[in-house]
């Protein structure tokens, strides 16, 4: 989502290029590009101009531009305002005093909230919790069938009535049943709109004040953009939200309104959604959001993925591997049906730091479903000695990998490229030599 503000982010701070000096000019000229970028993306403007007037003002105050690195001091600055204004800090899930602890799931039509309910369900039962959904929007065609449907997938108890009964009568049986079943949390889908209406939002408010709940959820589709934000802000002004779920995080949205939505209603984002799976919605974390943007990598949520994906052993086995820098086409053919487990390539691969770098080199947008049948065949024609020593595979063996694999020599100079710039990286993140922002070396 956030890939064109990362590289119009990383074009300005080339500005700096690689002097030992930056005046009061070049930080306005930089800073004046990031407020560009900002407003590009679909930040708040409001958001954009504390932002850079507080960037400025550190970065004078703090005589940064006299120091011996103040290019990498102002992007220090950058990346710590940035951290601020996505939250600070991560913000979990609030509980009540006696269990179960009630969260009520709110929001427009189509922004993904029947789903993220299913998923914050599926997160809370990982946790060791014991779960348990009810379903109370009975306006929205399937509504109920799409979460009963969803409960069962996850193996999560449920309680429904259709669309007969009131959504207050519902939830109070719901919550009868679930204090029977002596469960944890109780997530709530409520009914969404296609836009806020009144008749919409006295609904949700005689819910929250009848199930008193530890958190209201407001559920903000980020490809909305500032519309988001708009509607949040309606629902926190008439029922109080105490958090947000981001979702489509995956998609190719500006991102603005993951920049701006904490600013505004000051309530933290509690979750993001990266994507259709039950398991796709990961804790917000702002500071390793603010790398990422900034082109500096997420390290730690991509070995949390790996963790939850292949099990502690195994991530430690691989992260041996990439300390070592040792990991060949061995260790990748054992790996690969592992790494599809944890998500889309593309998505992965951007958490890597001095990802926006080498992207080209990648070929990233080649790395899809189909990428993986072919990269398997291909590693797999080969011989153990081959897999284990690939700078050592010749245009002869190539040919015969090809073959083998029923693919083409050039699908063969491309994975074999492709695995020789990941170890590089591996070996540079792993003696602690992290790839610079462009520019700034």
């Amino acid at each position: 989502m956030f890939e064109a503000l990362t590289d119009k982010l990383q074009g300005a701070f080339q500005r700096f290029g690689s002097r030992g000096t930056v005046t009061e000019e070049d930080l306005d000229r930089v800073l004046r590009d990031v407020r560009l970028a900002m407003l590009e993306a679909d930040v708040n403007f409001r958001v954009v101009r504390q932002f850079t007037s507080s960037v400025r003002e550190q970065a004078l105050g703090a005589d940064v531009l006299k120091s011996l690195t103040p290019a990498q001091q102002v992007i220090d600055i950058v990346n710590r305002e940035l951290t601020e204004i996505l939250g600070g800090e991560a913000a979990g899930l609030a509980n009540a005093p006696q269990p179960p602890s009630v969260i009520l799931m709110v929001g427009l039509q189509g922004s993904g909230k029947t789903t993220t309910a299913a998923k914050l369900a599926a997160r809370l039962k990982a946790d060791g919790k014991r779960p348990f959904l009810v379903a109370c929007d009975i306006y929205r065609p399937a509504a109920v069938e799409q979460l009963v449907t969803l409960a069962k997938s996850i193996d999560v108890p449920w309680y429904e009535e259709g669309t007969s009964a009131k959504p207050g009568e519902i939830a109070e049986r719901g919550m009868a049943q679930a204090r029977r079943a002596a469960v944890t949390h109780v997530l709530v889908d409520t009914a969404g709109r296609l836009h806020v209406d009144e008749t919409m939002m006295a609904e949700v408010a005689d819910l929250r004040k009848q199930l008193d709940p530890a958190e209201v959820l407001f559920v903000a589709d980020a490809m909305a953009g500032q519309d988001a934000v708009t509607a949040a802000k309606e629902f926190h002004e008439q029922v109080e939200i105490t958090g947000v779920v981001l979702t489509k995080l995956d998609g190719d949205a500006r991102g603005g309104a993951a920049l701006s939505i904490r600013s505004v209603l000051g309530v933290p984002v509690k979750f993001i959604g990266v994507g259709e799976r039950t398991d796709a919605l990961e804790p917000f974390h702002p500071d390793r959001l603010a790398g990422r943007i900034l082109g500096m990598g997420d390290m730690l949520s991509l070995i949390d993925r790996a963790k939850e994906t292949m099990g502690e052993e195994d991530t430690e086995r691989f992260n041996e591997k990439m300390r070592q820098g040792s990991f060949d086409l061995q260790d990748f053919v054992d790996q690969l049906r592992q790494v599809r487990e944890m998500g889309p390539i593309g998505q992965l691969v951007q958490m890597l730091p001095g990802f926006n770098s080498i992207k080209s080199q990648l070929n990233v947008d080649s790395l899809d479903e189909s990428y993986f049948g072919h990269a398997e065949a291909i590693v797999l024609s080969m011989t153990p000695w081959e897999r284990r020593h690939p700078d050592r595979i010749d245009g002869k063996r190539r040919r015969r990998i090809a073959a083998g694999s029923g693919t083409m020599p050039a699908d063969v100079n491309r994975l074999l490229k492709q695995f020789f710039e990941a170890r590089k990286l591996a070996r540079q993140i792993s003696t602690g030599k992290m790839p610079a922002i462009p520019g700034l070396q």
